[in-house]
C-alpha cells in the first residue's frame, strides 16, 4: 500500500477496520506517559508500521513532528535520529503540566484534466522521487522496487502496476480551463501527550477549526475497566456519530488484532472501557463538504493519538 505522504497515510489509517491487519499505520509512542521526577526527559519512537508500536516498515520525519509546552510555547525535539525503520528522539519536559507531541497536516489530493489530458496534485502514479520512500524516507542503498533498484517492476515500465504515469503538479499550478476537478482537502492530526506533575485540563481547550480531540478524561489518566469519556469536535461544534477505532498494541504477539470500536454520541463523546493495560492506538475520521482550499470539493478530517493505560 502506497501514499503520497504522512499527511495521507494517516488518512488513510484512519480509515481503516480493526480487521485490517495489512494497514500501515503512522504512531508517536512515547516510554512514559507520566512523569514525576525533578527534571524529567520523555522519549520517544516515531514511525509507520504494519504491526502497532513494532517498527517494520519506514520512519516518520521528525521534520514533521512539533512539541507544545503546557503554557501553549513551542517545545524542542532533542537527541533526534532517524533510522531505517524508526525515529527516536527526546522532549525535556521542563514545565509542570501535560505536553502534547505530533504532527499536524494539511493537504490536498486529487486529479483535473486539460484538454482531456488527466493531470495530479500531489504525487503521480509514477511512484517517489528517485532514493526516496513514500512519506519522505530516504530509501536505503540498493533498495528497489524491481530489478534496476528505482524500477517498478517487469512489465511495468513506468508506472505502477503497468499504468501508464500520469502528470503531478501543484495546486497553484491548476489553470483556470482545467475540468473534471475533483480535489480533496485532507486535515490529519497525529498526537499523544505526556504529563509532569499535575494534568493540564485547560490545554485542551479547543481552537474551532477541523476535528479536534477535547477529551471529558485525560489522556494521562487512564486505567484499565474504568471508563474514559473521549469528546470530538468539528469545527467547534459536538461531532456526533463519528466511528472511533481502538487497537491495542503487541499484534505481532497475538493472532486476532483484538480492535474494537466506540460511536461519538450527540454531544460528541465517545465511551471507552479499556480491557486491558498497555498501550492502544486510536483513530477516528470524518468527510464534509467545507473545504477551506479554493477549487476543492470535498474535505477529509483525520484524528489519531496513542494512550497509555494502566493496571488499576
Amino acid at each position: 500500500m502506497r501514499f503520497l505522504n504522512l499527511a495521507l497515510l494517516a488518512t488513510a489509517a484512519a480509515l481503516a477496520l480493526p480487521n485490517a491487519a495489512s494497514a500501515h499505520r503512522a504512531w508517536i509512542v512515547p516510554a512514559a506517559t507520566n512523569f514525576s521526577d525533578q527534571d524529567p526527559w520523555a522519549t520517544f519512537d516515531a514511525a509507520i508500521s504494519n504491526d502497532l508500536f513494532f517498527a517494520d516498515h519506514f520512519p516518520m520525519q521528525l521534520a514533521q513532528i512539533k512539541v507544545t509546552a503546557p503554557d501553549g510555547s513551542a517545545g524542542t525535539i532533542e537527541h533526534g535520529a532517524t533510522g531505517r525503520y524508526r525515529s527516536t528522539f527526546d522532549v525535556h519536559l521542563t514545565q509542570e503540566g501535560t505536553w502534547r507531541i505530533g504532527t499536524e497536516s494539511t493537504n490536498v489530493m486529487g486529479s483535473f484534466k486539460v484538454n482531456g489530458v488527466e493531470k495530479r496534485v500531489g504525487r503521480g502514479r509514477g511512484g517517489p522521487p528517485p532514493g526516496m520512500m513514500p512519506g519522505g524516507a530516504p530509501r536505503p542503498a540498493g533498495e528497489g522496487r524491481g530489478p534496476g533498484g528505482e524500477g517498478r517492476g517487469p512489465g511495468a515500465p513506468g508506472g505502477e502496476g503497468g499504468r501508464p504515469n500520469i502528470e503531478s503538479v501543484e495546486l497553484s499550478a491548476i489553470p483556470a480551463d482545467a475540468t473534471d476537478l475533483k480535489l480533496t482537502e485532507a486535515i490529519s492530526r497525529n498526537e499523544v501527550f505526556v504529563t509532569r506533575g499535575k494534568p493540564t485540563e485547560t490545554f485542551f481547550k479547543p481552537t474551532g477549526k477541523g476535528l479536534e480531540f477535547a477529551p471529558l478524561t485525560h489522556p494521562d489518566d487512564l486505567v484499565q475497566d474504568q471508563p474514559a469519556k473521549f469528546r470530538f469536535l468539528l469545527d467547534g461544534k459536538p461531532a456526533a456519530g463519528l466511528k472511533l477505532t481502538v487497537i491495542p498494541g503487541g499484534k505481532r504477539y497475538r493472532d486476532a488484532e483484538g480492535g474494537f470500536e466506540a460511536v461519538t454520541d450527540k454531544d460528541g463523546v465517545a465511551v471507552i472501557k479499556w480491557p486491558q493495560p498497555g498501550l492502544f492506538w486510536f483513530t477516528t475520521s470524518t468527510t464534509d463538504n467545507h473545504p477551506a482550499t479554493p477549487r476543492a470539493t470535498e474535505r477529509r478530517l483525520s484524528y489519531t493519538g496513542t494512550v497509555e493505560v494502566m493496571a488499576p
